[in-house]
């Protein structure tokens, strides 16, 4: 899968995702010669009992996770809601509407799910407003998210990093995950305000791992 590159501006520009799907086949082929009834018998025998050992497996049970409705931080006192969105025209980002709400990336995972599922938030909200993130910077390893889906199950994320880009850095790995890990990923702005570019120097990614039950 061929990756664009992830430009961060004032908002980040998420890699498209290319999803494989591997099938495993599995091919069984008998070939059997007329032989005796005796020897017939037994070669059934043997075939029902490789089949018990190989195919026969406990049910497992398959999460499915509801839409994300709210993102919880006790430690930055952080309790909003979620809007959904896609990227722009210009293939940015979008930003939630309001300064007091979070924005979940809906072309990615849902949180919970296997992947890198993303949260954007705003930063020094014009006019001084208090904004969703303004003290996202305050967290440390190993502090607690949370996120309230539309089923009302609360799916639990730790805290493994936070890292500071600038403003033309790169790096896929806020969308694309390396492993087979569900993941929470964090994005906002930070640094100093430039009034030419209309942008902040900085960008803050908080990166986080589902807590296994």
């Amino acid at each position: 899968m061929t990756v664009p590159k992830l430009l961060l501006r004032r908002t980040l520009v998420p890699a498209t995702l290319g999803i494989c799907m591997l099938s495993l086949v599995l091919i069984l082929h008998f070939v059997q010669e007329r032989s005796i009834l005796s020897a017939s018998n037994q070669l059934q025998s043997d075939f029902a009992a490789s089949i018990s050992k190989t195919t026969v497996h406990p049910k497992q049970s398959v999460v499915v996770y509801g839409l994300p409705v709210r993102l919880k931080i006790p430690k930055i006192n952080v309790d909003a809601a979620l809007d959904y969105v896609g990227t722009t025209l210009q293939g940015a980002l979008g930003v939630p509407g309001s300064p007091t709400n979070a924005a979940w990336y809906d072309q990615g995972p849902r949180p919970g799910e296997k992947g890198n599922a993303v949260i954007d938030g705003h930063f020094g909200y014009k006019n001084h407003t208090p904004a969703v993130f303004d003290n996202l910077h305050s967290l440390q390893k190993g502090d607690n998210l949370y996120v309230l889906d539309a089923h009302g199950a609360m799916t639990t994320f730790v805290v493994r990093e936070l890292r500071t880009y600038n403003q033309n850095q790169d790096d896929v790995t806020v969308f694309v995950a390396s492993d087979q890990g569900a993941h929470l990923n964090l994005v906002t702005c930070q640094g100093v305000w430039n009034q030419a570019q209309n942008s902040f120097s900085n960008r803050l990614v908080v990166f986080a791992d589902k807590v296994m039950e």
